[in-house]
């Protein structure tokens, strides 16, 4: 199973520190960000990881080289300095994810998760990692059903964590530019294509500077 680590975006709500810094290189407990997610995909056998570039893109691969210091090999997929939001950027990665299911990571976010626990074959389209709401975004994203069936409406509502496994088929249909993935999920989950779990256990969205610093002492002081 490969995995993909999103990491293009710009940061704006991190500036200044992503001025000169992508967020994913940004340090947390003495180490990257995504140095984290690195670690957690090896821990559970992932040892293929794909990583897309925009935002000083350069520093990135200047940083992680191929992976092996992590026990991964890193495949980059470098995008124009505009990005192509989450969706095009999947999808400008699909040769180089193959034709099996896969694991999406956002690159911003910090998560205890253990990888090994996805599904390799979501019975559906896709499968996510919903997390309680937190303060920041108390309404959530999408509902999860007792069945495991995650939905726009509904209750209990759950945010979405940023992990996933995703089957290259969600993106049938699309052409490469720029386009968010969320309509696409919006999609399969109609189709009753879309599965979900919820994980009470450690997780936060890195997307200001307070929040980084919240959890560089939590980590520190664990």
């Amino acid at each position: 199973m490969k995995a993909m680590i999103l990491a293009a975006g710009r940061g704006e709500r991190m500036r200044p520190l992503t001025d000169h810094t992508p967020k994913p290189l940004l340090p947390v407990a003495g180490q990257p960000l995504i140095v984290h997610h690195l670690k957690a995909l090896h821990a559970a056998g992932i040892g293929e990881i794909v990583i897309n570039t925009g935002h000083l893109g350069e520093q990135l691969p200047a940083a992680l080289s191929d992976g092996r210091d992590w026990g991964v090999r890193i495949v980059w997929s470098p995008e124009p300095p505009e990005a192509l939001e989450t969706g095009g950027g999947i999808f400008q990665a699909l040769p180089l994810l193959g034709l099996e299911p896969f694991v999406v990571v956002n690159g911003d976010v910090w998560t205890d998760y253990p990888f090994a626990r996805l599904p390799a074959a979501p019975a559906g389209l896709a499968h996510l990692v919903l997390v309680s709401n937190p303060p920041h975004h108390p309404h959530g994203d999408f509902a999860l059903a007792t069945d495991g069936a995650a939905g726009e409406s509904g209750e209990p509502r759950f945010t979405f964590s940023g992990i996933s496994v995703l089957r290259p088929e969600l993106f049938a249909g699309c052409a490469p530019g720029r386009f968010p993935l969320g309509p696409l999920l919006r999609r399969a989950m109609a189709a009753g294509q879309v599965s979900g779990e919820h994980y009470a256990g450690g997780w936060r969205d890195i997307g200001t500077p307070q929040r980084l610093a919240e959890l560089d002492r939590e980590l520190g002081a664990g």
